[in-house]
């Protein structure tokens, strides 16, 4: 019997160059920061890191930004060095995890150019086209002159010399972003009046040198593709049609193009490197689409695509050869492989949440909001079973709740999950309540599904009290009955114009034309944000700094962006002090100032429900706190708290 593939386009094999491809996916490169912070020699971490994503059955897998020069060239701590011969053995180790997929590895060598973290900078300063008043820091940046940009080439050749004698199947040639070779062809970042600025062609001549030289150093061992950025998001960036003119020269030298979008020229731009949930899916496609057309080479896309269907799609409609994915892949790690066997409504779904990008910038490995193993395949590659079959009973049903409990069973254990609700999910529905959260609202689908075939038991509407647990009888208890909405004690707080920002946001409470929401953390000014696309005029009130609004998102700048642009009004520095029909009244720098509103939402945050967990801790000794119970926060706390219980009971 014959079977039948559900996602023809995508696992239909492609040639790249010399090189044959099984399917269409790209592991997108992402810094994972698992190699030697310092040396950035390869470690066990990364090996295992880089082998998950090759055992999720992805075509090619691509290893994040590796600098052709640790000296002048790094923007990120953890990244795998290239640099040395030394370097090889770690790369061969790399290479061969990869290979015994069938899967191929590319890694991405990078000069960040000004965008260099200055951190990183080895007593020489960061090169640069030309240097921007404004836009660079002449402390660490130089114009670079002809000799270095000879030595940058020597440089980029003898990493491309290294990756093909450690048995690497192609390498990417970073030109995208606003690193050194993408400001060369930027009239915003380049001013030279030699022949490497002025016009397009000028502008051009040194990505191409480089190029060439890469090519004739690659030979027909290694396959090159280049990355480049599809729209620099920013006035007065290079031109599509530019880009296009650059690329058709540079095909010459290369096997495929990959689409990204963005550059660092402020906030608005770089957020679309690596697009939060605020953005649309599949942002770049139409320019990878139009760059298609203009090619005879391959083209890959990325930015923003987090599912299967998502990429067929592109594939189908002829928009890209190749699919490019980084956090969906990370978020399930056996995403294609689920796919290929049909079961794609079991691949857990990407929030584009951003949270795997928290602590990398710093050198800890990435982390993901809803897979808690990944980052962490040397510890969690695979789950271990119980050494001794315990009975554990879990209370709430919230994501803490659900993830101990799948990941209890999973391990053996005898598992009962209380929720006091009629229905599995807690405080998902209303974090998946706005228009951007599609991937929230499908994580809560899933993460439902998953904890009800998970083979623990299931025991809805029910408050639990100690003589529950006592009737139980279990070995260990798993408190994750989440938190409760925070209500001060201010005048008016009963209004009937007063609602919460849950019922808001699940609109079970409509909201007025003129709406002011107290609270500038990150539920009120995402409900903010909702209401003032509905057609409200919102102000919001905020009794911290701007600086410290919002700081659990890394999505903060476009998310205020987003806010200006849809004409809410953020005040800070403003202590609420009553409710009433008119508004809101407030402290502000000193003085008594009204805010004159229809509807008040109160947006005050989260506190553990202090009595309800303290009268369930002392039943069992081997009891444990996780989630919101424990300390409100973000999914992603909520699941690794319960997860790095659950695993070790």
């Amino acid at each position: 019997m014959s079977y039948e593939v559900k996602y023809p386009n995508i696992f239909t094999p492609v040639r790249v160059g010399m090189m044959k491809v099984k399917n269409r996916i790209q592991f997108s490169p992402i810094v994972s920061a698992h190699a030697e912070t310092k040396s950035g020699a390869c470690t066990e971490g990364l090996i295992r890191f880089v082998g998950a994503q090759a055992r999720s059955g992805a075509g090619i897998v691509t290893i994040g930004s590796s600098p052709i020069d640790f000296d002048r060239a790094r923007n990120f701590y953890g990244c795998l060095s290239v640099t040395r011969d030394s370097d090889i053995p770690g790369m061969m180790q790399l290479a061969d995890e990869v290979h015994r997929y069938g899967a191929k590895i590319s890694v991405e060598l990078t000069h960040a150019g000004c965008i260099g973290n200055p951190g990183l900078l080895r007593g020489k300063p960061a090169l640069v086209p030309s240097v921007i008043p404004g836009v660079h820091d002449k402390m660490h940046v130089k114009e670079i002159d002809q000799s270095e940009m000879r030595e940058v080439i020597d440089r980029w050749t003898d990493c491309v010399r290294r990756c093909c004698a450690a048995g690497f199947d192609m390498a990417m040639i970073h030109g995208a972003h606003g690193n050194l070779l993408s400001s060369f062809m930027s009239l915003l970042l380049n001013t030279r009046t030699d022949e490497y600025g002025g016009s397009p062609e000028n502008r051009r001549r040194f990505p191409l040198e480089l190029l060439k030289a890469v090519r004739r150093a690659a030979g027909n061992k290694l396959a090159i593709e280049l990355r480049i950025s599809g729209d620099e998001r920013v006035e007065g960036g290079t031109t599509f049609e530019e880009r296009a003119a650059f690329l058709q020269e540079a095909q010459k030298y290369i096997d495929m193009v990959v689409i990204s979008t963005g550059g660092f020229l402020g906030p608005y731009a770089e957020s679309y490197m690596i697009p939060s949930y605020y953005y649309p899916h599949m942002l770049n496609v139409e320019y990878a689409a139009r760059m298609k057309k203009e090619l005879e080479i391959p083209v890959s896309v990325a930015g923003g695509i987090t599912s299967v269907d998502e990429a067929e799609q592109i594939l189908a409609e002829g928009k890209a050869d190749i699919v490019a994915m980084a956090r969906a892949l990370i978020a399930d790690q056996d995403l294609i492989r689920k796919a290929w066997h049909g079961k794609q409504e079991e691949i857990r779904p990407c929030l584009r949440c951003m949270w795997c990008l928290n602590y990398t910038s710093i050198g800890v490995p990435i982390r993901c909001a809803v897979n808690p193993r990944a980052g962490r395949e040397v510890r969690y590659g695979y789950i271990p079973k119980a050494e001794v079959k315990k009975k554990v009973m879990v209370i709430g049903g919230g994501p803490a709740g659900m993830t101990a409990a799948r990941t209890l069973t999973k391990r053996g254990h005898d598992v009962v999950i209380y929720e006091r609700e009629e229905w599995l999910g807690g405080r998902l529905y209303e974090a998946g309540a706005l228009w951007c959260k599609d991937g929230f609202r499908q994580y809560l689908v899933w993460a439902v599904q998953e904890t009800e075939k998970c083979g623990a038991r299931i025991v809805t509407g029910t408050f639990v009290t100690p003589a529950v647990i006592e009737k139980e009888e279990p070995d260990a208890v798993i408190i994750a009955v989440g938190a409760e909405e925070i209500h001060l004690p201010i005048a008016g707080t009963h209004g009937d114009n007063v609602i919460s920002v849950v019922e808001c946001e699940r609109g079970t409470r409509k909201a007025g034309k003129r709406v002011a929401v107290c609270g500038g953390g990150l539920s009120g000014c995402e409900c903010a944000l909702h209401l003032a696309r509905d057609g409200c005029e919102v102000t919001v009130l905020e009794m911290a700094k701007e600086s410290e609004s919002c700081s659990d998102s890394r999505a903060k700048d476009i998310l205020f962006k987003l806010m200006d642009d849809y004409g809410v009004r953020r005040v800070y520095g403003a202590r609420v002090t009553a409710f009433s029909e008119q508004g809101v009244m407030v402290v502000e720098d000193g003085s008594m100032v009204l805010y004159e509103a229809d509807t008040i939402v109160t947006a005050f945050g989260l506190r553990p429900a202090a009595g309800v967990i303290e009268s369930l801790l002392s039943v069992v000794p081997d009891t444990w706190v996780v989630g919101d119970a424990n300390s409100p926060g973000l999914i992603a706390d909520a699941n690794m708290q319960a997860f790095n219980v659950a695993v070790e009971i």
